[in-house]
């Protein structure tokens, strides 16, 4: 079984966000990042586990500059066999999975993974364009994934409940949590992952229809309004009149 998995790299939840060049632009100055959570601790994860109970190979692919080996080598270290590094800076969800998906077709895969979000965009947008640029089925917020011997079994997130499908390989599932449960690298993995294979690919040509104008930050939080307990009828008027909630 061929598997790969598609990570990113994300800014720590505990990066302060400012926006440059006419708010234009992400400011990186001092900003420190992570692999994007869902991609690391469900999709890479639960893949590995599938490789381990059915023999295979886990590959990582990310589209992004020199400077994200890290977090590839990261991926690397918790169980992925190598990796795919696309040459080029993100520029679009578009873009992103119109690289991805250039790379699924040449590698033949029979699953692709994606987290179901990244932390930053939140835009849970690049499995399902991947899956169309590959003509395949599309699962998203995957919390639960069996496969074998060409089928599979996927539990999904639904409003009210669970959905349980089930189909063919090959197709695409975003995976959410509840797929697996994070695995932290040991030395022995850290040490293997600097042998493993790095495959740097440049970007095929894509058209990026969509532009980012600006971004805004969110308005800023207002003090907190203390009510004496015995004006119940001050308290009213804030929550109809400034909170407008009743």
């Amino acid at each position: 079984m061929k598997l790969l998995v598609c990570i990113s790299k994300t800014p720590d939840t505990t990066s302060k966000i400012a926006f440059t060049n006419g708010n234009s632009e992400f400011d990186t100055s001092g900003i420190s990042y992570i692999m994007n959570p869902y991609d690391e601790w469900y999709a890479l994860v639960r893949a590995i586990e599938l490789k381990e109970a059915n023999g295979g190979s886990v590959t990582v692919i990310n589209v992004g500059p020199a400077s994200n080996d890290q977090t590839i080598r990261k991926a690397l270290a918790i169980g992925a066999d190598d990796a795919i590094r696309v040459n080029a800076e993100p520029k679009s969800a578009m873009y992103v999975a119109k690289q991805i998906a250039e790379q699924a077709k040449a590698g033949g895969y029979d699953i692709v993974f994606t987290g179901k979000e990244t932390i930053d965009y939140n835009g849970s947008e690049i499995g399902a364009m991947v899956a169309e640029y590959l003509d395949q089925p599309f699962i998203s917020y995957g919390v639960s994934l069996e496969a074998a011997g060409g089928n599979a079994t996927v539990k999904r997130d639904i409003e009210g409940g669970i959905e349980t499908v089930e189909l063919a390989t090959p197709f695409v599932v975003s995976a959410a949590k509840g797929m697996a449960e994070q695995r932290i690298p040991n030395m022995r993995g850290i040490m293997m992952a600097k042998r493993k294979p790095l495959n740097v690919v440049e970007p095929v040509a894509a058209k990026d229809p969509s532009v980012t104008v600006s971004f805004d930050l969110p308005p800023a939080k207002t003090g907190v309004k203390l009510v004496d307990p015995e004006n119940m009828g001050e308290l009213v008027r804030l929550l109809k009149e400034e909170a407008k909630i009743i």
